[in-house]
């Protein structure tokens, strides 16, 4: 027994030495310092640009988005005059109220629920709105309260939109990096964010499509290895 657990300690110390090598190599070979961009009008005209190219007034005047996100773990409604999201996953519904998250409503199934339970529903359905939302509205989000905008310039003399979000959602402090192709449409970013602990990792944005309301919104990103989809996207009034 004692030699089997000798074994056992022997095999995780071996498979965390691996974790730990592979870690570094990854974050040697990847990791990018956060650039330093100048702010100032030029970098609002480019986030101008891009706002322009996706449509940001119909945009402003969409009242209802719907989407599923990642192979369709998550459902969303968001009535955005009111303020309402319906979040959907596994057995629970949740109707969250954006403003005063304590208000929303949870449900399993059909019943009702109340007290730490619902707490702990209303929180995982702002984390993940938070996040999923992100990846499907982020380009409209570059004037939010709270938002910082400069011009980084690149070595072959274009410019690329560096926007750093110093307050609200769920981590502040992440900072994007918009490569905006020549009409404006946003191709990708990379992004200094607090859960990846690899700066500067690029995820695409390019698969633009144009909903009823006339706002272009995408459909899928790739971040290196890993594509995720955002399936069944609605925008109308």
């Amino acid at each position: 027994m004692k030699k089997l657990v000798r074994i056992l300690i022997k095999t995780i110390s071996v498979v965390i030495l691996f974790v730990l090598v592979i870690s570094g190599l990854l974050y040697v070979t990847y990791n990018e310092p956060l650039p330093q961009g100048t702010p100032g009008t030029a970098a609002d005209s480019l986030a101008d640009k891009m706002l322009k190219s996706l449509h940001n007034k119909a945009y402003l005047e969409t009242r209802y988005i719907e989407w599923d996100f990642s192979n369709e773990s998550y459902h969303y409604k968001w009535d955005r005059e009111l303020g309402i999201v319906r979040v959907a996953w596994k057995e629970y519904r949740v109707l969250l109220n954006l403003d005063h998250p304590e208000k929303s409503s949870v449900f399993d199934r059909d019943r009702r629920l109340k007290d730490k339970e619902r707490l702990n529903l209303i929180e995982t359905a702002v984390s993940h709105f938070n996040n999923d939302s992100f990846w499907l509205v982020a380009p409209f989000k570059v004037f939010d309260k709270g938002t910082e905008r400069s011009l980084v310039s690149l070595e072959d003399g274009s410019n690329e939109l560096l926007v750093t979000y110093t307050m609200g959602g769920t981590t502040p402090g992440d900072s994007y990096l918009w490569k905006i192709g020549p009409t404006g449409l946003p191709e990708s970013f990379r992004m200094w964010v607090a859960i990846i602990p690899i700066g500067g990792l690029e995820a695409t944005w390019k698969t633009w499509k144009v909903m009823d309301s006339g706002v272009f919104l995408p459909t899928s990103h790739q971040l290196g290895p890993m594509n995720f989809t955002m399936e069944n996207v609605r925008a109308y009034n």
